[in-house]
């Protein structure tokens, strides 16, 4: 396949709103794909290369190649040059890469350099979600679009169903099946704006704490067992006390869901970058495990004894999983009746915020498991923490943003008057917003760079963000965790934005 053909689809995908529209769009590009394209063709689609980050910074895609003037290179001859220009390493790295990127741009055209700019810079959003994906791939395939899906789940692979369809056909979606040792896609939760929305929307429910730990799914085969994240890396070497827990449990084989996090000397959580940095950790465990002990804490099961529990309703679930794990090691929770039961779901998310978690997720007693799927069946809450910041510069856009400002970089003061950046966003804007900040940036800008602008800190934006973690990246030491716009606050001058100093005094379990 053509990689002119990818960046297309990409295009109109990205131009179109209506998801039936998107599947179509996906399913005709199925269909013309073999089937080894699809382990190159789905992470592009979803706006990242399939080798992760390349170390290709602004200086090396800072280069005006012409393009060509016929597409010529395939999908697969691009992924090529991607892997070795991701396999450049040592002196002169830089150069080198630069070289590289330079003769693949020279020989793409310019719609194929857009798309490629967007790759390498993760600006490419055109919204082929992976729901869209699958019944694009349904559609290109004669399956049904809910055994695609179930296929999907228990493979935990999007790319590795696509490949089995395209090769075999239906038939092959009969290999995919809940396995011991084989991670399956984590069941995720919506957002909502309070525990009375969700009892309203659910009824009889649990009421559980939210964690701000690491996911973890557990499989124990007898005496074997392995760890799995969120997104299915293997982490069993890393984190040998939660091996241990598990094969202290009850069951002899069983998957299990839940997170691991790191308290302190007062059974407090410690940040979430302690814990992400001792899960991220692969060097001298022992030591780290000294310094950083994990707990697991199990809220589900998914497999128990060879059954799956999948279709189960949580009921059922958790009473495999009250059998399986001792009460420590389960997440707290409260059973609600309805919406009578109210005042006793905002009593559990003080007491839990109180604890120092960062809120609750509430889930329908009667639902099954939807594996890879954010479920209407679970809704998180959690306070919502917001600054007034200045933009400092704002990045050019991609994709459905080409041509708009895009991504902003938002700045605190300081004491000494000036501003501190804290991190990036580009996310929470509407079309109408893209087009209004990037007329507004304009006229405020002082420095053009290529990537962008830079501009005079005179415009205030209110930001959303779930919290801090440290960073040496950042002048003030820290930036912000999912930052997004709520909106433009042109009533307020720079001199009334939040300040470096009371963002820290407010998180101080990220800065003690």
């Amino acid at each position: 396949m053509l990689f002119a053909r990818l960046a297309r689809v990409s295009r109109e995908v990205a131009a179109t709103s209506a998801r039936s529209r998107k599947a179509a769009l996906l399913a005709e590009l199925f269909r013309d794909a073999e089937a080894a394209d699809v382990p190159i063709v789905i992470p592009c689609l979803a706006g990242r290369l399939p080798q992760g980050r390349l170390g290709v910074g602004w200086k090396v895609l800072d280069q005006q190649v012409p393009p060509a003037t016929e597409p010529t290179l395939s999908v697969r001859e691009v992924d090529a040059r991607l892997t070795e220009i991701g396999g450049v390493i040592g002196a002169g790295s830089q150069a080198e890469r630069r070289r590289l990127v330079g003769e693949l741009l020279a020989a793409a055209t310019e719609d194929e350099q857009r798309y490629l700019f967007g790759l390498l810079t993760g600006e490419v959003r055109q919204g082929a979600l992976a729901a869209v994906a699958v019944e694009g791939l349904a559609g290109a395939t004669g399956a049904p679009a809910a055994d695609v899906r179930r296929a999907v789940m228990l493979a935990g692979s999007l790319q590795t169903v696509a490949r089995a369809l395209l090769a075999e056909g239906p038939s092959a979606l009969e290999g995919f099946r809940l396995t011991v040792g084989q991670p399956v896609l984590p069941m995720l939760a919506h957002s909502a704006s309070s525990v009375a929305e969700t009892v309203a929307k659910l009824g009889a429910c649990a009421v559980e704490e939210k964690l701000d730990g690491i996911r973890v799914q557990v499989h124990r085969d007898g005496g074997a067992v392995r760890l799995y994240t969120r997104t299915l890396d293997d982490i069993t070497d890393r984190l040998p006390e939660l091996t241990a827990a598990a094969q202290e449990l009850n069951g002899e084989r069983f998957i299990l869901d839940g997170e691991v996090i790191a308290f302190d000397e007062n059974g407090r959580p410690r940040s979430f970058q302690e814990t992400a940095g001792r899960v991220g950790s692969r060097v001298d465990v022992a030591t780290a495990a000294g310094q950083v002990p994990v707990s697991p804490v199990f809220f589900d099961a998914l497999s128990v004894d060879g059954r799956d529990l999948l279709d189960l309703p949580l009921t059922d679930r958790h009473t495999e999983l009250a059998r399986l794990v001792p009460e420590p090691m389960r997440v707290r929770r409260t059973l609600l009746g309805g919406p009578d039961d109210l005042p006793e779901a905002e009593r559990f998310l003080a007491d839990t915020l109180a604890r120092g978690h960062e809120g609750v997720v509430v889930k329908a007693l009667d639902a099954p498991y939807s594996a890879g799927r954010r479920g209407a069946s679970w809704l998180k809450v959690k306070p919502v923490h917001t600054l007034d910041l200045v933009i400092l510069a704002a990045e050019w856009g991609h994709g459905r943003r080409t041509g708009k400002l895009s991504n902003l970089h938002l700045g605190a003061r300081t004491a000494d008057g000036s501003f501190a950046m804290l991190g990036k966003t580009f996310k929470g804007m509407t079309d109408a917003m893209l087009t209004w900040q990037t007329e507004r940036l304009t006229e405020l800008a002082v420095a053009d760079n290529g990537w962008g602008v830079t501009v005079r800190p005179e415009l205030v934006v209110e930001i959303a963000y779930d919290g801090l973690q440290r960073s040496t990246r950042y002048p003030a030491g820290v930036t912000l965790r999912f930052a997004r716009v709520i909106r433009y606050r042109e009533d307020k001058s720079p001199a009334q934005a939040d300040t470096v100093e009371s963002l820290l005094a407010a998180h101080p379990e990220v800065t003690r």
